[in-house]
């Protein structure tokens, strides 16, 4: 039999914006947010990422992500709720809804288009399970605005860092492909940190 180390795993991949998008609005749109963001800061360009975790407990394996309602195939994908897009009202049309998923015995469906290799976090059967349980705790806030007064955009990321923040694991050695940026992360992270006081600096770092 397995022991505890091989049985359990929590991997983070980074997958280009918009990976999978056959439409390519989220792609386009991406590239003119970073284009109008650089210029107001100053800086160069970068290529913006969106995060998504594969998690085994128990031999069972999940698969963690947000993206859009719309444009996805029949079945099951393991939704365990939706919040709203640009603004809250129009999260009434599923043109304007998030999914966040939680998908035992799944896979995110653009994980060949991931860059570089996976991160797997220092993790336990605990840790894992209770990264597991709080999916559906996340906090439905409007993806692409700043409700929850952070300093930065609620998306995917901001689900990913809240997740592995609140469930106890190390970001500290968690970093981003070069030249990338992770818009919502520290979202994520600032949102976890109200929640968990004793949350040290090392623990809530990453990109």
């Amino acid at each position: 039999m397995p022991n505890e180390a091989t049985a359990t795993r929590v991997r983070l991949s980074w997958l280009p914006l918009g990976a999978g998008d056959n439409t390519h609005c989220v792609r386009v749109n991406g590239r003119a947010f970073e284009a109008l963001q650089a210029a107001y800061e100053r800086r160069p360009r970068r290529d913006l990422y969106h995060s998504a975790l594969e998690v085994r407990v128990a031999d069972a394996d999940h698969s963690i992500e947000m993206g859009p309602a719309w444009g996805n195939p029949p079945g099951d994908r393991g939704v365990v709720g939706t919040g709203p897009v640009g603004m809250k009202f129009l999260g009434r049309s599923r043109f304007f809804r998030y999914e966040v998923r939680c998908w035992r015995g799944g896979t995110i469906p653009d994980i060949a288009e991931a860059v570089g290799a996976p991160y797997d976090l220092d993790t336990d059967a605990e840790r894992a399970q209770r990264l597991l349980d709080l999916v559906p705790q996340f906090p439905r806030a409007t993806w692409g605005r700043d409700e929850l007064r952070t300093g930065d955009m609620w998306n995917s990321n901001t689900l990913i860092s809240w997740l592995l923040l609140m469930s106890g694991h190390d970001l500290s050695r968690v970093s981003l492909p070069d030249r990338g940026r992770a818009p919502g992360w520290s979202a994520g992270i600032e949102v976890a940190s109200r929640s968990r006081p004793a949350v040290s600096p090392r623990g809530a770092g990453g990109p």
